[in-house]
């Protein structure tokens, strides 16, 4: 369903003040009908005394950047943008299924949870339920909560999303899904797992994360900005239908599992003792053979092999130790 502009006049005010008239008239009737004892004028007036009310109904007013869809007896007659004061035919309905569906995102007031975590606006202290109809078209931030999904490589991981989004078509988020706002955030949590299992967390080998057949070092953590481009594009595939725009997702939270994060803690730091302890290593073998070339070069002393060899032992030792070196002095002959 495609949405319907409606052109209404703001003729809020002229009709306001045409009722208040017609009120007035209504009690001048009652009054001048009693004093000339006529019933004909009387009855008119009590009638609009007692049913005028309903008149108010068609009052509408808006503020930048919210819309109203409205149905008559079922049908959909079309929604109002723009802002300012309105009067409509009383009996038109505005319409929102996601009225009370409060998400943790900007714009919902958290006043009290259910169970499964919605919110609902309540009255203060008398538990009445205050639903707004009206549709907000404002750009609004959607704090997904987090998943625990396992990446490619099968390690659990815990991630959370912010989805930036906004109604672009209110006829679609009305009439199209049941909800709008709960089937966004399902298409989230859908989108991150489709998205995520793709990727390891840490670059790994043999990992095609593009799907052209070749391996690359895509990976959550060092490709966020390409994921979470993803799963935008992933997300508004799927919210298209619901008149929704997803303008950007951003990777609020990622981690290891508690299960497995101090043995993935233990594995990092074993790379890095490992990628450390093989540059001291390369740094104390150039060391060496720049010590020895030094001393061939400067004819500072010549030594066999067999005391290059003890040379390169103990500089080796020195060089790579975890502790500061402990020199003992020969104070006799070299041999």
């Amino acid at each position: 369903m495609k949405e319907k502009i409606l052109t209404t006049k703001k003729n809020g005010l002229l009709a306001i003040g045409v009722i208040l008239m017609l009120y007035l008239l209504a009690i001048g009737m009652c009054i001048l009908g009693g004093i000339i004892g006529n019933a004909l004028i009387v009855i008119p007036g009590i009638i609009w005394l007692c049913i005028g009310w309903f008149s108010f109904l068609g009052l509408k007013v808006l503020k930048p950047q919210e819309a109203l869809v409205f149905t008559l007896f079922g049908n959909y007659v079309g929604t109002i943008k723009e802002a300012g004061f309105y009067y409509v035919n009383p009996f038109c309905v505005a319409v929102n299924p996601a009225a009370k569906t409060k998400l943790s995102q900007s714009g919902d007031v958290k006043l009290g949870t259910t169970s499964a975590g919605t919110l609902y606006g309540q009255g203060a202290g008398n538990g009445v339920e205050i639903v707004n109809k009206k549709i907000s078209t404002k750009v609004m931030t959607l704090n997904n909560s987090r998943q625990k999904i396992n990446d490619c490589l099968g390690n659990p991981i815990e991630i959370g999303i912010a989805v930036t989004w906004r109604v672009v078509d209110t006829a679609q988020a009305v009439f199209d899904v049941d909800n709008y706002k709960e089937y966004l955030s399902l298409q989230c949590d859908a989108a991150v797992r489709n998205i995520v299992r793709i990727y390891p967390y840490d670059v790994a080998p043999d990992v095609d994360t593009t799907g052209d057949g070749v391996a690359d070092e895509g990976s959550l953590r060092g490709s966020s900005e390409i994921v979470a481009e993803r799963i935008r594009e992933e997300i508004q595939e799927k919210v298209k239908c619901a008149g929704l725009e997803v303008l950007e997702s951003r990777i609020t939270y990622l981690a290891y599992a508690p299960e497995i994060a101090a043995a993935m803690l233990q594995r990092q730091q074993a790379a890095a003792i490992i990628d450390a302890r093989k540059m001291i290593v390369d740094g104390a073998v150039g060391m060496v053979e720049m010590a020895l070339e030094s001393l061939d070069k400067n004819k500072i002393v010549e030594l066999d092999e067999e005391r290059k060899a003890a040379m390169v032992s103990n500089l080796l030792v020195v060089l790579c130790g975890n502790h500061d070196a402990q020199p003992v002095v020969n104070s006799g002959s070299l041999y």
